[in-house]
């Protein structure tokens, strides 16, 4: 740890030297996100065992230098990002750590029906109580159900593609893109106009799942004798308390977004924080700790994710802020293209401030699309947005970030969860080649059907 105190010193010295000297971003401001990209893609393939005892190190040294760059190049973009990180990584170990606390006794035969079923419960789910919580509440349970099997990495990496992301699409709890433009002023049930691709996309999905599954299931010879439950019960829930703790974190949600817009932001996230710590406290206060060992619970997943974010949100600001201000010479006019944009863009960058951006940036484009009769929305700053715009952005942010394992938070954690459980998931370039083959060409579809 020595030498990464040094390293990481050093320049830390050097970029905050550099960012003194600058008065504008230049492009290679983003070459320390693009290493930690491949430190995530690559290390892991070399030396996995290296990279699992040594991946804080990494982050320290690439992470550090770019946070204390930005905030001597300009500390408000440093001080919104972490508050945007607190907010993201709060959310996340608290439902984390509540969900853990639920305990899905199933009694069930494995079969290919039943895990295309979970993950239609888990896109509807995602929906309601978000990505993040869905995944959380179902993960164990579908990889307890898939244990005994030999082929069993598909049915997480689908699970990363349904409940993970595509899911969360119906509500602006579903995302953290479509919670942000809920508080910039889109209706509450404006997302609704989402289901029409939301139903594509998951029934797609979930047949291919099957056919997939059902292939390899007849391969194998799966030992399904379980232990007897309940005589007569198929599935038994234990720690129902912790239900009423996810609704209490969706209110933290709600007072979240009815707290008054010209309140200190970071007084507003304390006050989300204290809901969020508060159920945390009580669940693990009142749910007995066997249902948490049961569920192969440890601290080691969320332990990962608050680490590596935290340095790909300190070496994307640069990248973002680039964005952000450039954006509007990218000559983007189509939805097709703000779909395109967008959700390459989430696929490898945070999606909620991707969704921001891109929201900003299409405010230009849609005063001539309304000009010709387009339908649109007045955000809360009196601007006015194209809702084929708005739609093409909502469904590249949310849709698009579950082509690689960083696109949306819940997909690392679900990774995590499964190695942890002894799952051999694919490596970052692995899993994007199921992307690529499974999603891209639904997602080309997406843009003959949804956008003109």
């Amino acid at each position: 740890m020595k030498i990464t105190i040094i390293i990481a010193s050093i320049l830390s010295v050097a970029f905050m030297y550099l960012a003194s000297t600058m008065t504008e971003l230049p492009y290679y401001a983003g070459i320390p996100f693009i290493l930690m990209l491949l430190s995530i893609a690559i290390i892991p393939l070399i030396n996995s065992k290296w990279w699992h005892h040594n991946f804080t190190k990494v982050s320290i040294i690439i992470g550090t230098p770019m946070a204390l760059a930005v905030m001597v190049y300009n500390w408000h973009w440093l001080y919104h990002t972490a508050i945007e990180y607190i907010a993201f990584i709060a959310l996340l170990a608290s439902l984390f750590i509540i969900s853990g606390g639920i305990l899905l006794k199933e009694n069930i035969k494995v079969s290919s029906i039943v895990n295309s079923c979970i993950l239609f419960i888990g896109a509807i789910l995602a929906s309601l109580i978000g990505t993040t919580g869905a995944a959380m509440l179902l993960i164990r349970p579908i990889i307890r159900l898939n244990k005994e099997r030999k082929n069993k990495a598909h049915v997480i990496i689908f699970f990363i593609f349904i409940v993970a992301n595509i899911g969360g699409s119906l509500t602006p709890f579903g995302d953290p893109p479509l919670f942000l433009g809920f508080l910039k002023g889109v209706p509450f049930f404006w997302t609704l106009n989402l289901f029409p691709a939301w139903l594509f996309n998951n029934i797609v999905l979930i047949t291919m799942f099957f056919i997939i599954d059902h292939i390899l299931l007849r391969k194998e010879h799966v030992h399904n004798k379980k232990e007897e439950i309940k005589k007569g019960k198929k599935l038994v829930i234990e720690g129902k308390i912790n239900f009423l703790f996810l609704l209490g974190i969706i209110a933290g949600v709600l007072v979240y977004s009815k707290l008054p817009d010209n309140m200190n932001l970071l007084l507003k996230d304390l006050i989300q924080i204290l809901i969020f710590g508060t159920m945390v406290f009580l669940s693990l206060k009142f749910t007995p700790k066997k249902y948490r060992e049961q569920n192969g619970f440890t601290w080691f997943p969320i332990k990962e994710v608050a680490i590596l974010f935290a340095a790909i949100f300190a070496s994307m600001i640069p990248l973002l802020k680039i964005l952000e201000l450039k954006g509007q010479s990218l000559g983007i006019t189509e939805p097709w293209q703000f779909f395109w944009l967008t959700g390459a863009l989430s696929s490898f960058l945070d999606n909620a401030p991707t969704y921001l951006t891109f929201l900003s940036t299409s405010k230009t484009v849609s005063m001539d699309l309304i000009y010709h009769g387009a339908s649109y929305i007045t955000l809360k700053d009196g601007s006015l947005v194209a809702e084929s715009l708005l739609l093409a952005i909502s469904m590249g942010a949310v849709f698009m970030g579950a082509n690689t394992y960083i696109g949306n938070g819940p997909n690392f954690m679900v990774k995590s969860i499964s190695e942890d459980s002894g799952i051999k998931m694919p490596s970052f370039f692995g899993y994007m080649m199921w992307s690529i083959l499974i999603l891209i060409p639904l997602f080309l579809l997406n843009s003959i059907l949804f956008f003109k």
